[in-house]
């Protein structure tokens, strides 16, 4: 079974309060759902349309394991702290190949 990838790429981030309440329960949540953080923060280069924002990237044993986690109760408190406005972002979580 191949593994899956959360990938999160910031566009822009307005509340920088709110990114860290997020992060104080996100990362606990994907830990607990057993995520493996592999890159997280600034990018190097950016290239055609990126932007010079944060960008996250989680490996999860497979993707029902990744979706649950999203779902999760954990993760689920982590985007209310989140709340609407405080980011403009992209997640996207896909399959290995």
């Amino acid at each position: 079974m191949p593994k899956a990838y959360l990938l999160s790429v910031y566009q822009e981030i307005k509340d920088t309060d709110a990114v860290a309440a997020y992060a104080k329960l996100a990362l606990p949540a994907i830990h607990a759902g057993g995520g493996t953080f592999l890159a997280r923060g600034m990018p190097a280069a950016v290239k055609e349309n990126g932007k010079m924002e944060r960008t996250v990237l989680v490996e999860f044993a497979d993707l029902a394991t990744a979706m649950a986690v999203y779902d999760s109760p954990g993760y689920q408190e982590a985007l209310v702290a989140l709340g609407n406005n405080a980011v403009v972002r992209d997640m996207r979580i896909i399959e290995g190949v």
